[in-house]
């Protein structure tokens, strides 16, 4: 698959301001055919985790969440027969979507959750509906850290619940100290002060905050990896992860996923992917 870079101009604050407004104002979420007051699904509401931290992807504006991620699910949900206001949002952290999942919490989770094995023991996945890589966010004036390798003996930030530091750490080798925080809000503050030399997780991700201060924080823009974000549903949902399968398919075909990216990420100069990654099976 190629994924395409991002740019090293990334737009200011007020751009990722029009971009997160757009987002709020998209069309989003398909429901033709869908059930009356729930769909297949039951009910009259569907509650929904996703990120209230993330610029560009699920971002707390006013009473309700804004993002990529937050177009992908009204969507879904729409496909799934639930209007927009049959939807309860909630703020699904890195380190409690399992248990969200697991306690029946939320009925799903599109809040930047990439599918690994180690999840697929405890959690069913629909998608992915896109793919991000990973990078490293560092101060503006940082130019000794130029990729993963340069982060040996350096203190890394990442969120709790995410394993993007244990990428570098266990699986590449590098010797770097890992400082772990409850989100990622909390590691770009740990940045600011210089408690910490990186920030690593999603190119998505850091891309929206460095695009807010684009004067303090500089994109490495040396992208490893893969990071396939899925649709997060409670064990044994092989039905509803078809449905939601379905729905991210008719997504792409029809043109959405990439209105939802050109509204979030238009005006930060992330070029983001433009092709639909492969759907995997549901168990």
């Amino acid at each position: 698959m190629r994924v395409r870079r991002i740019s090293t101009a990334l737009a200011g604050t007020a751009a990722m301001v029009l971009a997160l407004t757009a987002c709020g104002t998209a069309e989003v979420g398909g429901g033709e055919g869908g059930g009356e007051g729930g769909g297949e699904g039951g009910g009259d509401t569907i509650t929904i985790g996703v990120k209230y931290d993330q610029p560009g992807l699920g971002m707390q504006e006013g009473n309700a969440p804004v993002g990529f991620d937050v177009d992908v699910a009204t969507y879904i949900a729409g496909e799934l027969g639930y209007t927009p206001e049959q939807i309860e949002w909630t703020e699904a952290a890195s380190a409690n979507r399992e248990t969200f999942l697991q306690q029946g919490t939320v009925d799903m989770i599109v809040a930047t959750y990439s599918i690994t094995d180690e999840r697929k023991q405890v959690v069913d996945f629909g998608g992915p509906y896109y793919v991000a890589q990973q990078d490293i966010l560092v101060s503006a004036d940082n130019e000794d850290i130029q990729g993963p390798e340069d982060l040996a003996g350096k203190t890394l930030c990442s969120a709790s619940g995410s394993r993007s530091a244990n990428n570098i750490v266990d699986d590449m080798g590098i010797d770097a100290q890992l400082r772990e925080a409850g989100n990622y809000s909390e590691c770009i503050q740990l940045l600011t002060d210089g408690t910490v030399d990186a920030v690593t997780t999603d190119n998505t991700i850091l891309a929206g905050f460095a695009s807010q201060q684009p004067d303090a924080f500089r994109l490495v823009n040396n992208p490893f990896g893969e990071e396939r974000y899925g649709v997060g549903l409670p064990k044994g949902s092989t039905d509803r992860c078809e449905q939601v399968n379905q729905a991210i398919t008719k997504m792409w075909d029809e043109g959405k996923a990439v209105e939802f990216l050109e509204s979030n990420f238009g005006e930060t100069g992330f070029e983001y992917e433009e092709t639909q990654p492969e759907i995997e099976g549901c168990a």
